[in-house]
Parts: C-alpha cells; structure tokens; sequence
C-alpha cells in the first residue's frame, strides 16, 4: 500500500506568526548546509593524506564544477519560485506540472553538461596549465563527477521542490545520511579496504558518485509517491516545451550569477597571490570563516523566498513585505552579532586553521578585523536578495551580483592595494566595501517595489490557455 499524500498547502506559512515560520525553514536549511561543508571537509581529509598532488587535483577541479553545477542551480532557483507562487495560489495542478518540468529540464541539461564536461576536461586543465603529475588525476576526478551530474542536478531540484512546498526536513536528513556514507566510503575506496583496490583520488569521486547517486534515488521516490503532496505519474513528464521556455528564462539569470560569483572569486585570487603566501594563506582561512558565518545568511535567504514567494503567490502583499522586513532584520541582527564574535576572537579563529604560523595568524586577524563589522551587511543583502529571486527577479539579483563584484569588489581591490599606502590591507577594505555597496543596490531595488508585482502565477501561459478554453465553451 502506497502511503497517503498529504496537501503541499500548508496553511501556517500563509498566516501565523513570521518568525516561528522563518526560522522553522532556516534551521533545517542551514544544518544542511553545514553538513554539506562537513562532507567537503571529509573529502580533504582523507584526500590529503595523497599528498600535495593529490590536493591540488581537487582543488583545480573544483572551480571547473562549480562553474558548471551553476546551471543546475539556476534551474533549482527558478523551480523554487515557481513551485513557492503555486503553492501560495493554491493550484495543486500546477504544482504538479511545475514538479515534472523542472525535473525533465535539469535532467536533459545535466545529461549535456556531463557530455561536454567528460570530453573537454582535458583541454580545460591544459588551458589551465595544469601540471602532469596533477592533470591525469584530475581529469579522472572529473570525469567521474561529469558521470555523475545527473545525480547531482536532479538532488538540487528535488531539494529546491520540496523548499518551495515549504518541506525542509526531509532534505536535511537525506544528506545527513550521505555525509555518513562519504565518510564510511572514502577511506574504503580511496586506500582499498575490504577487498576493494585502493584508486586514490578517483575513489573520492566514486565516493561522491555513489553518496549522490542514493541521495538522488531517494529524492525521487520520495516524490514520486505522493507523500508530499505532488502527484507525478508518466504523462506528467511529457515535455511542455512553452513552460520550459519560461523556466529557463527565469533560471539562466541565476545560473550566470552563480558562475560569475565563481569567476570572481578565481580572479581575486589570482590579485591576492601577487602579494605572497603569507597573504594568500590568510585569504584562504578569512574566506573559510566568511564561507561558514554565510551559512546563517543563505538559511533565511531560502526561508525568505519560499515565505515571500507564496505570499506572493496567494495574492497576500502585505504580509509578504511583513516577511521581507522582518528576514531584512533578523539577519542584520543576527550576523552584526557574530561579526562582532569574529572580530574580538579572529586571532583564535585563524590559528584554528594554521596553528603554527605566526605571520599568517596576525595577517588573518587583520583580514578579519576589517571585514567583520560589515558582516551584517551581508545577511541583509542575502534576505533582500531572497525577496526579489521570490518575485521571478532573477534578472536583478543577477545585475546586482555582476555589479557587485565586477564593478565594486575587484576594482576596488586593485586601486587599494596597487595604487594607495594601504597596500596589502586594500585588498582586506575591498571586501566591507563591496558588502555595504551591495547591500544599498539591493536596498534600493527593494525599495523600488517592482518586485510587488511579481506573480508569475497571473501570467502562466497554460492559465492563459485555460481560461481561453472557458471563454470558449461560454460564448
């Protein structure tokens, strides 16, 4: 007996009290993003016990992936904000449809990527210039991870569903288990234990390939039983190819701004080493703070737009600004308070990860000390961001982070630190200044109230249709 579906209407997220509801869909969230950090953190564990080939294999891989995960992510982004508006608007119809259209998009797009992804990895680490000793087992790496990429784009939308349905929990678990796994199948393949032979850095990615590969089996059976209120069967995969025009005019914003946020980040480091070890090591251990006090930011950045987006979505404008400026300072507040933790243990912080070197600690502290007190910035801009990719503003979110670090963060840094006396800690005052310039363009974006106006749901053209049919059989 199958079990019973239960409605993805779930009526406390359209009334009640926005805190309780902000923070039901944050916790989960970021306990899954923590996890998805300790799974990466288990890979370099046990990846570097290779030795320094073996880490530098991964780390070149690893921008090469995220460059073209980005995709998926676009896609996952736009999946959330329609699935979030339909449910709001309390079209189960759609819902369903929305589910199935998304999952055959990603599928086709992550079948093409991990095609050219598998073929081209060896031109891409040429081009690079990558080494021989740490090109052959890159390219194994990552032609392994292209194999995967179904597994992995189809996770992010079976993710991204069940955020918009406002379920979060289900997710959470699933990759708490595929952290237990990795960390169970990596020492296994990667040094040959129980009968299996010892691959090196391709029993890493098999181990990735497998811990997504169940994760993914998993998402999709648990969607395709009904249990969280999406009904699937074969036709509903049938593709709509007007709707994933949509879709995909929706998510390719998203998929460029997470690829240029990667590229950003390339290029900075590659400004940052010109200055030495000494401060491209310190960059690596203030970047490694940033990356978790983001965790928190992006947490009720997908709370918010899952609120926001069925609030817009049913119709309720009010209680949607009530949910952006409630998320807008929640996060401020929230992350004020841990810039200010940062700031007075940042040198504890950094000899966390490098415990014996002095010049790296006092450098890292100074990273830290100029970046901390603008950390709250960052959860605002994060919430507001949440706000406008909720209303189908894909485009602007994509604008403000393409200006942000294009037009802000990397110019900024050079002319601070190549033409001003304060050198190094021009690149460190990049960073505050970036964060408070992209707070106030989202700000003002915000403010402009075009987002109000974004209920993708009103202009669906399959509603069109519908209602051309009724007008029909009226008349």
């Amino acid at each position: 007996m199958s079990p019973p579906s239960r409605s993805p209407f779930d009526s406390r997220l359209l009334e009640g009290p926005i805190v309780r509801s902000l923070f039901v869909l944050a916790i989960p969230i970021m306990l899954a993003n923590l996890l998805q950090v300790a799974y990466q953190l288990i890979d370099a564990f046990w990846v570097g016990r290779l030795g320094a080939d073996a880490v530098a294999s991964i780390s070149i891989s690893i921008p090469i992936m995220f460059v073209t995960i980005a995709a998926g992510m676009g896609f996952a982004i736009a999946g959330t904000t329609l699935i979030a508006q339909y449910v709001g608007a309390r079209d189960h119809a759609m819902v369903n449809h929305v589910a199935a259209q998304t999952l055959v998009t990603v599928t086709a797009v992550s079948v093409v990527v991990g095609v050219l992804g598998f073929v081209l990895s060896p031109y891409v680490l040429d081009l690079m210039g990558t080494t021989a000793h740490v090109r052959d087992n890159a390219i194994a790496f990552l032609r392994i991870m292209f194999v995967g990429m179904p597994f992995a784009f189809i996770y992010f939308m079976f993710q991204a569903l069940l955020r918009g349905i406002g379920e979060v929990k289900m997710p959470l678990y699933i990759v708490a288990g595929t952290v237990v796994l990795n960390f169970f199948s990596d020492p296994i393949l990667i040094f040959g234990k129980l009968g299996f032979p010892a691959m090196g850095v391709m029993g890493a990615a098999l181990s990735t390939l497998l811990s997504q590969g169940i994760a993914t089996f998993i998402g999709l059976w648990l969607i395709m039983s009904g249990r969280y209120g999406i009904t699937l069967d074969r036709n509903s995969f049938k593709p709509d190819y007007a709707f994933i025009k949509r879709a995909f005019h929706l998510g390719y914003p998203a998929s460029i701004e997470q690829s240029a946020r990667g590229f950003g980040m390339t290029v900075m480091t590659f400004l940052i080493a010109s200055f030495g070890t000494i401060v491209t090591a310190a960059y690596g251990v203030g970047t490694n703070v940033i990356n978790v006090i983001v965790i928190p930011a992006m947490g009720f950045s997908m709370a918010t737009a899952t609120l926001v987006g069925q609030n817009i979505g049913a119709g309720n404008i009010p209680r949607a600004e009530q949910v952006a400026h409630l998320a807008a300072l929640i996060t401020f507040v929230t992350l004020s308070v841990v810039g200010l933790f940062c700031f007075i243990f940042a040198p504890q912080l950094v000899a966390f990860f490098v415990p014996g070197d002095a010049n790296v600690i006092r450098e890292g502290t100074v990273f830290i000390h100029i970046a901390a007190w603008s950390f709250g910035f960052v959860g605002l801009q994060f919430a507001l961001m949440g706000v406008l990719r909720a209303s189908g503003g894909t485009f602007a979110a994509m604008v403000i982070s393409l200006v942000s670090l294009w037009m802000v963060q990397f110019p900024t840094a050079f002319i601070l630190s190549q033409h001003t006396l304060l050198q190094v800690n021009g690149l460190w005052w990049a960073f505050p200044i970036t964060n408070v310039a992209t707070c106030v363009i989202a700000g003002v974006w915000f403010a402009r109230g075009d987002w109000k106006k974004g209920r993708l749901v009103a202009r669906d053209e399959l509603e069109a249709e519908e209602q051309a049919v009724a007008d029909q059989v009226l008349i």
